[in-house]
């Protein structure tokens, strides 16, 4: 643990009760025969049933894990209310290596997000080093959807594909008018309307423009840099902190929607 107790951290003995009714629930019992039948030795299960062996976590992405528990809350607290990675890493005593592994695995995670944007859809895209960035907003919402892109342009065939997976036909579509937009009607059924921003018109994708503006920010404030490589991972957690910010609101929240037990080998 860090050199400091901090109150959104619980004890280990009240972290243990959390996972075990995450996993499950009132009573434990053997994830390969689902018997009941179950002694506990220490920190080990024994099914009587079938003889089997397990842990609280072994049947779990978290098998294997080394933290302390309490140490592992504290660097799920850091992900989860955006600490970033140099801050989480000196209040838990890990190397900047060690939390962005943690950081990457607690993402990694995550539900699927499949979302499709119906209605008022507003359009746009960004670049960088090596990858491009289309995103879309449903107006009025939280909804996102997006598409990293492993080249550092966006060609018309990549936003035919985006419209064709993530917006519904017959929505209103608000861009940015650039040429690869033109005719975008005869793609993919949408009623297309757009700004010139070099005539300083925004009015139609002012809250897609603002979503861009808070992803740069969240990138530069957490993680600081981003490869081209893990693009796609930040995006997409990005994505999942604005529609569903719900779950982030506390780890256990998080471990309630990621954390399950698998099948034995």
């Amino acid at each position: 643990m860090s050199m400091y107790t901090l109150n959104q951290i619980p004890s280990e003995i009240q972290i243990r009760k959390y996972l075990r009714r995450i996993l499950f629930g009132k009573n434990v019992f053997c994830p390969k025969c689902r018997s009941r039948n179950i002694f506990k030795s220490e920190n080990r299960y024994f099914c009587s049933k079938c003889r089997s062996h397990f842990s609280l976590l072994s049947q779990t992405w978290l098998s294997g894990m080394k933290l302390s528990l309490e140490k592992f809350w504290l660097i799920l607290w850091c992900w989860t209310t955006q600490i970033p990675v140099k801050q989480a890493g000196t209040l838990a005593k890990l190397s900047e290596e060690a939390v962005r592994h943690w950081y990457d695995l607690f993402r990694s995670h995550l539900p699927l997000n499949t979302a499709v944007l119906e209605r008022v859809v507003q359009l746009d895209e960004a670049y960088g080093r090596g990858w491009s960035l289309i995103m879309a907003k449903q107006q009025g919402t939280r909804k996102l959807a997006h598409q990293v892109i492993k080249s550092s342009s966006v060609q018309r065939q990549h936003t035919a594909y985006f419209l064709q997976t993530h917006i519904k036909p017959r929505s209103k579509l608000h861009t940015d008018g650039s040429s690869i937009y033109r005719g975008i009607n005869k793609w993919w059924p949408v009623k297309h309307r757009w700004d010139i921003h070099r005539k300083w018109e925004f009015e139609l994708t002012s809250e897609i423009e603002g979503t861009f503006g808070n992803l740069r920010t969240f990138i530069r404030r957490m993680y600081h840099h981003v490869t081209a490589e893990k693009m796609p991972e930040i995006v997409g957690e990005f994505c999942f902190r604005f529609s569903s910010p719900e779950i982030f609101n506390n780890p256990l929240f998080y471990l309630e929607k990621s954390l399950k037990l698998v099948p034995f080998d």
